[in-house]
């Protein structure tokens, strides 16, 4: 780690746990959807081995929500997105990627529904907020869309539901995945979901009071103690080996569903209005791109990209990008995702970078091949 310093304004807000994410002794932040987001405690093997095996608290206060309230919300919410809502259940949330009217992908919440008038776009990190707006005004909406005060803290790891259920009731190992209940802590109600940016199980407080943060945060460590619970954050190893994508790294506003592998998030036989479905529609069976999955036996050296990841240079030509990329220490691998040309792909079934050949995996990784 270098002593390069964060200077924090306005613009880069914290949290209800900033105090506790300090105490628990933070290594290093990033920035998310304007907010600190914790990315190390101890050393990546270290918080790796212990989200696998146990129980962390996650600050992702960062995942901020994007409020749609009123009459047309559902309706908002659906012209957002080529998924089809219309059977969404209450307090149920769905991978719901929001395309703009050209098909190119904006972001990728969890839509929720909290009502039948009011969801939530649980969103990665752009701004949102002002796209769902211009739509409701455009379009003549009746529905608001705003920020509300609400600030996710995630309990992850094979030793969640035990804490949880230690905090707010039996009740929370009866949640199904993505599905959540709006349950009590301290008198204060707030929805709890079976979901995180990881596999390793676990759910996601949305806390909607910042009094309350320190006090949910301590409760839950008071309570985890024989279950070694510890301050962690979201891993890019962890993620790139179940396959999470990660927006404005794996993909953003030049990529489309099909470049992506999001494929299966496009009901182009829904009764719906969705902005984006009649350009999507057109694009079937014309991308000339792909991401994939790379696996080599140590980080190749590469020539950064100008989109900030790094070129994939063969026979002196920019082929592709390494878009993400990270050591998986289960694997002993070091693990990428490569956007790559179909036509480079179609006639070949591997590549060699910087003396390194890998084969295409698919997304998320096919481990048996490592073992």
């Amino acid at each position: 780690m270098n002593s390069t310093m964060l200077s924090f304004n306005r613009r880069v807000r914290t949290t209800p746990y900033s105090n506790r994410v300090e105490e628990a002794g933070v290594t290093a932040y990033t920035v998310y959807n304007h907010m600190l987001l914790p990315t190390l405690f101890d050393t990546p093997e270290s918080d790796y081995w212990h989200l696998c095996q146990h129980v962390q608290v996650w600050d992702v206060s960062g995942e901020r929500q994007v409020e749609l309230n009123g009459p047309d919300a559902a309706k908002l919410a659906q012209m957002m997105t080529p998924r089809d809502l219309s059977n969404i259940e209450l307090l149920q949330g769905k991978y719901g990627p929001i395309c703009n009217a050209e098909g190119f992908i904006l972001n990728d919440p969890i839509v929720i529904k909290l009502a039948e008038d009011r969801f939530w776009l649980s969103v990665s990190d752009s701004d949102v907020k002002f796209f769902a707006q211009g739509l409701a005004q455009g379009y003549g909406l009746n529905v608001k869309v705003f920020e509300p005060d609400i600030f996710p803290l995630a309990v992850q790891g094979p030793k969640a539901d035990d804490l949880m259920a230690r905090v707010f009731g039996e009740i929370v190992r009866k949640i199904r995945f993505f599905r959540g209940e709006i349950l009590q802590f301290r008198g204060v109600e707030m929805y709890v979901a079976r979901s995180g940016w990881s596999k390793q199980r676990g759910f996601e407080i949305y806390m909607p009071d910042w009094s309350l943060g320190e006090a949910l945060w301590d409760e839950l460590f008071a309570n985890g103690e024989d279950l070694f619970v510890r301050a962690g954050c979201p891993q890019g190893n962890e993620r790139l080996e179940s396959g999470l994508l990660s927006y404005g790294n794996d993909m953003d506003e030049f990529d489309t569903p099909f470049e992506c592998g999001l494929d299966s998030y496009l009901d182009f036989d829904a009764d719906i209005e969705s902005l984006s479905l009649p350009a999507l529609k057109a694009m079937v069976g014309k991308q000339t791109r792909k991401l994939v999955g790379l696996a080599f036996d140590r980080s190749p050296h590469m020539q950064p990209s100008r989109l900030g990841g790094s070129d994939i240079e063969i026979d002196g030509e920019i082929i592709g990008e390494i878009r993400s990329q990270a050591w998986s220490f289960r694997y002993n691998k070091n693990l990428a995702l490569a956007m790559l040309p179909l036509s480079y792909i179609d006639n070949n079934d591997s590549i060699t970078i910087d003396g390194q050949t890998s084969i295409f995996h698919p997304i998320p990784f096919n481990f048996d091949l490592f073992v």
